[in-house]
């Protein structure tokens, strides 16, 4: 995998550390890196979070330094990694996304490029044309040099994988290492890994997916990947979700065209009405692809880790009338955290202290980096 310029590799404990901060109730992504930018390391953050969460009414749970290391373990003994951000052996388009995951689980595809990659997705009960367009794509592709992406589901995802053996692929899963989901695809999975590729996958060890965890795979599909490719999919589609994050994440999108008289065919259909690129063959990506430049994606807002300025601790924690200003302000829709602080007039300190007693709640989710809403 490709080495990023400014990676480091991360101490053992430090590693531990991480992992039992971003594997700790309700910290995700964003939470993670507020409370590092906090309190300056993963280890400081676990040390201050019973106190903190105390202070705020919650209680999340922690897991311990064994349960860490016993994943860790577990994941080596599979052949596996657990890389970093920072690190070296971290997909490098991943971390332009909002919302990157601190860690990742990685088995297999030490030589590959990961920096041309193209995700391939689809429905799951494709047509036979889906799934012969699909092989050509992803042949055509591997061979002007590209990984394939996808997400190790049936159908169209399974035949962009079996086509790109041989070039390269990698497939997301949304369940831990040790749960491939679905099981008629662990043979397919096995052979990704025979051939040179690699599987990821964010969650832990054990952790049998679930409907919510497959929007969650679907960002890093399109994350990992430099544009996306709809195939085949209905208009209510984890398809259509992987390309709506794509476009959140400034990446290429493009679609097959398909008769309108099949159900499988509206989604991207309705993809290129609204200005996807409508390809016929490989040639049509790999021309856009070519002027493609991942680090543009810097040109937009950065996740919301705000400095908390000196001696702002030491004053008086927000109290529940600030909460409640708060939650008026908030709704399902999200909106940008600076619009939230000029609209409750708190400051940056007490705002993102009641955004992680929210967060550490599960009451409030991030998207786009900036944005926060209330769960639904």
């Amino acid at each position: 995998m490709a080495e990023g310029p400014d990676s480091k590799v991360l101490p053992p404990s430090e590693r531990v550390a991480w992992l039992r901060l971003i594997r700790t109730d309700h910290i995700g992504p964003q939470t993670f890196r507020q409370l590092l930018s906090r309190e300056g390391s993963a280890a400081a953050a676990i040390a201050a979070l019973p106190a903190l969460s105390r202070r705020l009414g919650t209680s999340p749970r922690i897991p311990s330094t064994a349960e860490a290391e016993d994943e860790i373990a577990g994941l080596q003994a599979m052949g596996g990694r657990l890389v970093g951000s920072v690190e070296a052996g971290y997909p490098p388009l991943l971390r332009y996304i909002s919302g990157a995951p601190p860690l990742l689980s990685i088995i297999g595809g030490e030589n590959l490029d990961l920096s041309r990659t193209v995700a391939i997705v689809g429905a799951r009960n494709a047509s036979t044309a889906g799934q012969k367009l699909t092989r050509l794509l992803a042949q055509d592709l591997g061979e002007a040099r590209y990984v394939v992406v996808s997400g190790l589901a049936r159908g169209i995802d399974a035949a962009a994988h079996r086509a790109s053996l041989a070039s390269g692929t990698v497939a997301v899963l949304a369940g831990g290492m040790d749960r491939v989901y679905p099981d008629q695809n662990i043979p397919l999975a096995q052979d990704i890994l025979d051939h040179g590729g690699a599987l990821v996958s964010e969650m832990p060890l054990g952790w049998e997916p679930r409907a919510r965890d497959f929007p969650r795979r679907n960002r890093l599909v399109s994350g990992l990947s430099l544009g996306i490719v709809v195939v085949e999919a209905a208009r209510r589609s984890g398809s259509l979700i992987t390309a709506r994050m794509a476009l959140e994440q400034n990446r290429e999108v493009f679609a097959v065209p398909g008769s309108p008289l099949d159900p499988r065919a509206e989604g991207g259909n309705a993809l290129i009405q609204q200005g996807a690129r409508l390809i016929t063959g490989a040639a049509d990506i790999v021309e856009t692809l070519s002027q493609a430049d991942p680090s543009r994606t810097m040109l937009l807002e950065p996740d919301w880790t705000p400095e908390i300025e000196a001696g702002t601790e030491s004053g008086e924690a927000p109290g529940d009338d600030h909460r409640g200003l708060l939650l008026t302000a908030l709704s399902v829709t999200p909106m940008p955290v600076d619009e939230l602080i000029r609209t409750t007039n708190l400051s940056v300190s007490a705002m993102q202290t009641l955004l992680l007693g929210l967060d550490l709640e599960g009451r409030i989710e991030w998207s786009s980096g900036q944005l926060v809403a209330l769960r639904g």
